[in-house]
């Protein structure tokens, strides 16, 4: 069996990683020239924390990741009006739980399968033709090519769901909301170990000091933009509409945006899918059912579906329709209820009154109090899934 697959992030060489243990061999293709760097920083535990130490991966993410102290909520003069000690996080996990550049994940994986199977960079499919014993699949640049399935792990825009499923349209539901990350060298003042936050209704941006002098900001802020906010330059401009003018250190911040050059933004949004295959072509991670970065868990719910998918297209007699409508039988509604969870927290991330706002950082401040926190976490962090065992 060969299994394209489309997207080298964190669901995509997971999945790869897994077909060579059962002997498959995987073609990676990515439109991009090279792994993609920037983006914003994971909370990494639950089911995914337990496959990444099935691939041996733990040594590496513990000595990447990032074990932050505190996350502070602050206001316009940088005092603290709410947030709660991390540990709370990590006890409820049994110590399992890390946070990480989501960029550092991705390396992490691709370097536990580089060299396993073919890696295509800078390229991208532009039509798939299903028949009866296999997909023959164009590309962009590279000649055509046959396989016997092809799975799409290329991301909320994912152009394998367009080219076979139909417009993203059909499938996205937009909770209302934007997000933008970057990277800056040299900024202060920093805050080791600690998350610091600030908001205004409808608007948030925090910032988390990282090694080597690097600082990451992240902006969440509520938005009606469905569309495309354009390219580079577009984009910062629409984050000095939403932050300049405000408080904390939102001058300083903007002043060092505008020397980046790696920089994320995009719409939050999630992928709500009845079905994630349709014969010999599949979806996994956020192609299939994003639940938003407000999930907290879309990459370890990524590495879980592609663990999966791999095991079922693994199992011996099997075709690979019966594989994929297994893998969708076993994960379909765990993940759906985990997109649920995620849109009801969204009002609650980045609050758009006064009202909520204040309610919010009330509610953080309560999670010191050690009753509340143990069943807040407990129903937050503990993946109610028990990982299949694969020949």
């Amino acid at each position: 069996m060969t299994v394209l697959i489309s997207g080298i992030g964190i669901a995509g060489p997971t999945l790869a990683y897994w077909l060579s243990v059962y002997g498959i061999e995987s073609v990676l293709v990515e439109r991009a020239p090279q792994l993609r760097t920037g983006g914003y920083i994971i909370d990494f535990w639950g089911s995914g924390f337990d496959v990444a130490e099935r691939m041996g991966l733990l040594a590496d993410i513990r000595r990447e990741g990032y074990d932050v102290q505190e996350l502070r909520l602050v206001n316009a003069r940088g005092r603290r009006v709410g947030g709660f000690d991390v540990d709370i996080f990590r006890t409820a996990a049994h110590g399992r739980y890390v946070s990480i550049p989501r960029s550092a994940l991705a390396g992490i994986i691709y370097r536990k399968i580089e060299g396993r199977c073919e890696t295509i960079f800078g390229d991208s499919i532009t039509d798939i033709q299903q028949t009866t014993d296999g997909v023959q699949v164009a590309f962009e640049h590279a000649a055509p090519r046959r396989f016997d399935a092809v799975v799409g792990a290329d991301g909320l825009h994912s152009v394998v769901r367009k080219l076979v499923f139909g417009k993203e349209d059909q499938f996205e539901k937009f909770l209302g909301y934007s997000v933008a990350a970057f990277e800056a060298v040299g900024y202060r003042p920093g805050g080791e170990d600690k998350f610091i936050s600030y908001s205004v209704p409808g608007r948030q941006v925090g910032r988390f000091t990282m090694r080597d002098n690097h600082t990451l900001f992240l902006f969440v802020f509520a938005d009606d933009r469905r569309a495309d906010a354009g390219d580079g330059p577009s984009q910062k401009k629409i984050l000095r509409s939403h932050f300049g003018g405000l408080g904390w250190e939102c001058p300083q911040i903007l002043a060092a945006l505008e020397t980046c050059d790696d920089f994320y933004f995009d719409r939050v949004s999630q992928i709500r899918m009845d079905t994630w295959s349709k014969r010999r072509v599949g979806l996994i991670g956020d192609a299939a059912a994003c639940p938003s970065l407000l999930s907290g868990q879309g990459s370890a719910l990524a590495m879980l579906a592609a663990y999966v998918l791999a095991g079922e297209l693994g199992r011996a007699n099997s075709t690979v329709a019966e594989a994929f409508q297994r893998y969708e039988q076993f994960l379909h509604p765990f993940i759906s209820g985990k997109q649920v969870a995620a849109e009801k927290f969204a009002g609650s991330f980045a609050p758009k009154t006064r009202l909520g706002l204040f309610l919010r950082n009330q509610a953080t401040k309560m999670l010191s109090l050690p009753f509340i926190s143990s069943r807040v976490m407990k129903s937050t962090l503990i993946d109610r899934i028990e990982l299949p065992s694969y020949s």
